[in-house]
């Protein structure tokens, strides 16, 4: 690659990894690897290299001496080389085919899509475990021929591609485990059901962000489309109806959900969104992360049909039904005020005179006798609280501090003052 501002894969890994910038460490879990000597390679004893090596936003645009690439990383394991600026597949190709034990490889923020990928330049990326691709661009060409060459993918990361449709080929990737297709512009169902076409062992589904509108498929066709996957991620999709939700239960073996940001649970509370889901889902045991009890799905899935209790039956759902036969029928849960009491109606007894009053619960008992005074003709200083709890077995208690909120005293209405004069 003729650009002047380019930079080679070894150049940079040199850079990097010199002693000056990389000090050679010892100790359990360092993964520093210094490989024996080979000929013609003086900069073999300057480098400790770890299996992990990180060289995104270095400017790289090719690979550059193949021998050296081979002779420095032959322990490499995991490579990020995003945010560069390869454009050609043959040279990333001349990086990966010298790197024998590679399993991830981070290609994302990289301009690929300005070159074709060629069947014999694939192959090279074979021990590949995890790709990224994430913003790349990268056609589905592309994406075809790295499944052809790739038998042993489990994770593949296409994020940000811009993709509105789905290629689908022939071949089935029966490895792929896990697939990241988040923040592109899958609207349609038609395009998400071919993943699980390409896909039949997949376990994990990460589509957020692509304002999925529906999920349109008969239940025994889901169930065949994605036999094995186990979560499924629809944040902030473009989900608008229950019926979606239910849809979820034809997936034979999933357990895991994220369904934040969608515009079906907008309308309702935070408790109310998650209590209502859990509800229809009986098969999933964690939902936006957080892991569902079976004590919070039985709560759930009493709320639902207390929820519903009052829908005309053409409007109540099926797990309504469901969950009736299952509790019976509930009635609405008392409605109960937890905040305190603000005031109450108390008898304030002094000398043989009773009078009933309203005294607010939020005052001090400072306060209290300031609004006495007037009452008991006492100044503030020559009188004696006590509270009598009515329902108490013992008896009355000195209001002996000032500065003591009246609530404390759990006064309520009924109880009784006695005012006494210190000089009596």
């Amino acid at each position: 690659m003729d650009q002047p501002s380019g930079r080679s894969f070894m150049q940079v890994l040199c850079e990097k990894y010199s002693p000056e910038n990389f000090p050679y460490r010892r100790g359990p879990g360092m993964g520093v690897h210094v490989p024996a000597t080979p000929q013609g390679s003086p900069m073999k004893d300057r480098l400790n290299l770890p299996s992990v090596l990180v060289l995104n936003s270095c400017g790289i645009t090719c690979a550059g001496d193949e021998k050296e690439i081979a002779a420095f990383c032959a322990h490499v394991s995991e490579l990020d080389l995003s945010d560069n600026k390869l454009e050609d597949w043959h040279e990333v190709s001349k990086i990966v085919s010298n790197v024998p034990q590679l399993e991830f490889l981070n290609l994302s923020s990289n301009p690929l899509n300005l070159s074709v990928l060629e069947r014999t330049c694939a192959g090279s990326f074979s021990g590949v475990r995890k790709l990224v691709l994430n913003n790349s661009k990268a056609s589905w060409e592309t994406v075809h021929t790295i499944l052809q060459e790739l038998p042993d993918l489990e994770e593949l990361f296409l994020c940000l591609n811009d993709y509105k449709t789905v290629s689908c080929p022939s071949i089935r990737c029966h490895s792929l485990k896990l697939l990241h297709i988040t923040d592109n512009n899958l609207q349609d169902w038609t395009e998400i059901r071919k993943l699980g076409v390409m896909f039949p062992s997949l376990d994990t589904l990460v589509l957020a962000n692509n304002h999925l509108n529906a999920i349109e498929e008969p239940d025994d066709s889901l169930a065949r489309l994605f036999p094995n996957l186990r979560s499924i991620s629809l944040h902030k999709s473009g989900l608008q109806s229950w019926e979606d939700i239910d849809k979820l239960n034809s997936f034979p073996k999933l357990e895991e959900v994220r369904l934040l940001g969608i515009p079906l649970l907008q309308p309702y509370t935070t408790e109310e969104r998650r209590k209502l889901v859990i509800a229809r889902l009986p098969s999933v045991s964690k939902l936006n992360g957080s892991v569902v009890t079976e004590g919070e799905r039985e709560d759930s899935e009493r709320f639902f049909i207390r929820y519903y209790v009052d829908v005309p039956e053409e409007e109540v759902p099926f797990r309504y039904h469901e969950l009736i036969t299952k509790y019976g029928k509930l009635e609405p849960l008392a409605e109960v005020d937890l905040r305190p009491q603000s005031s109450a109606k108390v008898e304030v007894h002094f000398n043989d005179q009773v009078e009933e009053m309203s005294i607010r619960l939020d005052q001090t008992v400072a306060e209290l006798k300031k609004q006495l005074k007037t009452l008991v003709q006492l100044p503030t200083s020559n009188m004696l609280l006590y509270y009598f709890d009515h329902e108490a077995p013992f008896g009355p208690e000195e209001m002996k501090y000032s500065s003591r909120a009246l609530h404390s005293f759990g006064i309520r209405d009924g109880d009784k003052i006695y005012v006494e004069s210190k000089t009596k």
